[in-house]
């Protein structure tokens, strides 16, 4: 198997999780003028396009993820782009594939080891659509800020499952609570999230994993149900099929299951 390209640590302190609900039948119009157009516009007013995704469970929904530095710069990128030439002159052929794009968390990394690891060479445009990996972005909205106490139980109790079972996290956030200082693109507010990320070379290496989780008593019977008591509301689980030019699937999902396991043991 080849090995997968050289990973480097993102170094963003701020993500933008963003879920698009799109006009039916768009999303491809949307991914091709996205990819062609707006990602590397974005970098060079100052911020990372971390990810871009198809649902797989929705046909009308585009998701990508965006990194910042920190909220001061946060505000100047998404200025400097919103306000700049390739936005205005595109803005209105973006906006007639979308019905929402309003369904935004911020987010911050847990800790300084919890970001994303991210290949350093993105693919070009009319790249190939990459081998169908996936990527699997789990949202907790908890009824409190994330304290010391669930960062505990996510690390010792559902983790270690999350690991034997193939999954382990590649990279986990929560809400960063400073105010949108672009309200121009409003954020969700008033919640307490937690997102954890995971990657699979495959739909059939999803479905083992879910068998696995299945077939554990520890996860059915005692960890599942106590995380069930500290959430709001279910647990919200996207299953994102990676775009030809996400940077979040190479070097990721192509890694094999045994592979990610021990680096993530290693690392913890």
């Amino acid at each position: 198997m080849d090995q997968p390209p050289p990973r480097i640590p993102d170094t963003s302190a701020v993500i933008e999780l963003r879920q698009y609900t799109l006009h039916p039948g768009k999303r491809d119009t949307l991914i091709d003028l996205f990819e062609r157009n707006f990602v590397e516009p974005q970098e060079a007013a100052g911020m990372s396009v971390l990810g871009q995704f198809r649902d797989k469970d929705d046909a009308d929904r585009f998701v990508w993820l965006r990194g910042f530095r920190d909220m001061p710069s946060r505000a100047e990128a998404l200025q400097s782009f919103y306000g700049g030439p390739v936005w205005k002159a595109r803005r209105s052929a973006a906006n007639a594939t979308m019905i929402d794009s309003d369904d935004v968390l911020l987010l911050r990394p847990v800790d300084a080891r919890s970001g994303f690891a991210l290949p350093k060479e993105r693919p070009s445009v009319n790249a190939p659509q990459v081998a169908s990996s996936l990527i699997l972005a789990t949202i907790y909205l908890l009824p409190a800020p994330v304290d010391d106490d669930f960062r505990r139980f996510f690390e010792s109790r559902v983790a270690p499952l999350m690991v034997a079972a193939g999954a382990p996290s590649i990279a986990r956030f929560q809400t960063e609570y400073a105010q949108n200082n672009f309200p121009a693109l409003p954020v969700r507010e008033g919640e307490h999230a937690f997102v954890w990320f995971a990657s699979f070379a495959s739909t059939g290496d999803y479905e083992r994993h879910l068998a696995k989780l299945r077939e554990s008593s520890s996860w059915t019977e005692v960890v599942q149900p106590q995380l069930a008591r500290r959430l709001e509301s279910p647990a919200q689980v996207l299953r994102l099929e990676p775009t030809a030019r996400s940077l979040l699937s190479l070097g990721i999902a192509e890694s094999s299951t045994a592979n990610r396991v021990a680096e993530f043991t290693k690392a913890r």
